[in-house]
């Protein structure tokens, strides 16, 4: 009996010490890199990338209610909890895959008695019920020999997976982040507008009043009046439509910290935020800091894996059975038992006729990972992108702001130079008119590019990946899932 179990034990060395692995080589998908961004300003530092802030990148902006505002969402967002949630399902399915690494062992028992019918009894007879027990107990071990690398491949693809969900969480975070910080600017921007409006609402009653006064001595006429009028109206009427779409910045932030709308308000603030500089590095940095990019390099790994696990279907699948136990017949305990049995042995299972099935999950396997792969490329043109042009509209707005500055000034000066000509009978209140338009127009233009540069540089650092960096993918303990773990978040 010993050499016997020898020779198996030997065989099942033999199968463990000669697994293989049928996966092609893994190597990211290529794509070409440019040497350094085409749309670099003067306003950008020749500082290292690693400065952009991790985590709370939105600190940058110093200020205080949308530092308060972040951690809140960070806490009640559902979009975000669901993400989480996600995440946990993969690290869960990935768990599920490893285990098939380890051997599975069972126990068992029985218990039975068997008696005469119970119907024919008979109070003469005592001596007929007289009863038969049989117990057995029994462990068995179950365990599939990965000669050829099937389940390895299995694990590598779910521990892949695992990590593109885990990035893909990141990449919704960063998102609903900078979402949340371009709500709050677009709200502040709106109150610097609402802020334009109020002045110059003002200063339009303050003019129509001088008509109206001119107009009872008899030096102006009704159309002066109307005009005024006009003017002021006009403008009332934009400062109900900001504060209109005001409202509704609100509440799209009250959604994203996880408030109902109707209980949440911000209070009006003229705020002047600085803009901050933002290093960019060099493009290839963005392969290693952006989110999306490395769930959708993640996946590529993933598919890679599959296939080998495609290609591993082909060849027998070797499983090592263990069983061994005791019995007894009668009523004594198990421990006693006069009966012991094993078993110990592998079973081959080998394919011989699918019908094409295994040469089409392989060839499923290559498309996918063709993709995928396409995918992968698509993302890291997108995020080159979405760099670019970010760096394109700060650069060029920052100009135009200037631009702008001055035009304002000079406005304000035909402004002045037109009601002193008016007043003094020499131009009537039509070129008033026209200078009080030109620069309202001009001073909104103003406060609206500045929101736009401040929106830009948000859209930049979520382009940069947000301080986010590759190596805070999970793996080893940290991707499965165990009894201990605690919640995620």
């Amino acid at each position: 009996m010993r050499r016997r179990l020898g020779r198996w034990l030997a065989v099942c060395g033999v199968l463990l010490a000669g697994d293989c692995n049928f996966a092609p080589k893994y190597k990211p998908p290529v794509v070409a890199i440019p040497v350094a961004y085409k749309e670099v300003g003067p306003w950008q530092p020749a500082t290292p990338y690693d400065t952009l802030p991790r985590g709370p990148w939105w600190r940058m902006y110093g200020d205080r209610l949308l530092d308060r505002l972040e951690p809140k969402l960070l806490a009640a967002n559902p979009t975000l909890a669901a993400a989480v949630a996600n995440y946990d399902s993969a690290r869960a399915f990935a768990a599920q895959i490893r285990s098939g690494l380890f051997p599975a062992i069972t126990a068992g028992g029985t218990a039975t008695g068997t008696g005469p019918d119970l119907s024919k009894r008979t109070f003469r007879a005592p001596d007929q019920y007289n009863w038969f027990g049989f117990n057995a107990a029994d462990i068995m071990l179950d365990y599939e020999v990965d000669v050829w690398g099937r389940i390895h491949d299995e694990v590598a693809a779910g521990k892949a997976s695992a990590q593109a969900t885990a990035a893909d969480l990141a990449n919704v975070q960063l998102g609903l982040e900078t979402e949340l910080a371009i709500a709050y600017f677009n709200l502040r921007g709106l109150d610097a507008e609402a802020k334009v409006l109020a002045d110059t609402v003002v200063a339009y009653r303050k003019a129509l009043q001088i008509v109206q006064n001119r107009f009872a001595g008899k030096v102006a006429s009704g159309l002066d009046v109307s005009r005024a009028a006009t003017q002021l109206d006009t403008a009332l009427a934009a400062e109900s439509e900001i504060i209109a779409e005001r409202a509704l910045y609100e509440h799209a932030i009250a959604s994203l910290v996880g408030r109902p709308a109707s209980d949440f308000a911000i209070a009006p603030a003229v705020v002047t935020f600085p803009l901050p500089q933002i290093p960019t590095g060099v493009p290839s940095i963005l392969l290693q800091r952006r989110p999306d990019i490395a769930s959708a390099e993640r996946q590529v790994a993933a598919t890679n894996a599959q296939i080998g696990a495609a290609r591993a279907a082909f060849y027998p699948i070797v499983n090592l059975g263990v069983l061994g136990g005791v019995e007894n017949t009668g009523w004594l305990p198990l421990a006693g038992a006069p009966f012991s049995f094993w078993a110990i042995g592998p079973k081959l299972v080998a394919p011989l006729f699918e019908g094409g099935l295994l040469r089409a999950r392989l060839a499923q396997a290559y498309a996918q990972r063709r993709l995928i792969a396409s995918q992968y490329r698509a993302v890291v043109l997108a995020a080159f992108q979405q760099v670019e042009d970010n760096l394109s509209l700060l650069n060029n707005l920052g100009r135009q702001a200037v631009q702008d500055q001055a035009a304002v000034r000079e406005a304000n000066r035909t402004l002045t130079i037109a009601m002193n000509l008016y007043v003094d009978g020499a131009v009537n209140y039509l070129e008033v008119a026209v200078a009080q338009e030109q620069l309202l127009n001009l001073q909104v233009s103003l406060v609206t590019l500045q929101s736009r540069r401040q929106l830009a540089s948000v859209q930049l650092v979520r382009a940069l990946g947000g301080g986010w960096s590759n190596g805070e993918l999970p793996s080893g303990r940290k991707l499965f899932l165990y009894a201990d773990d605690p919640p995620h978040r």
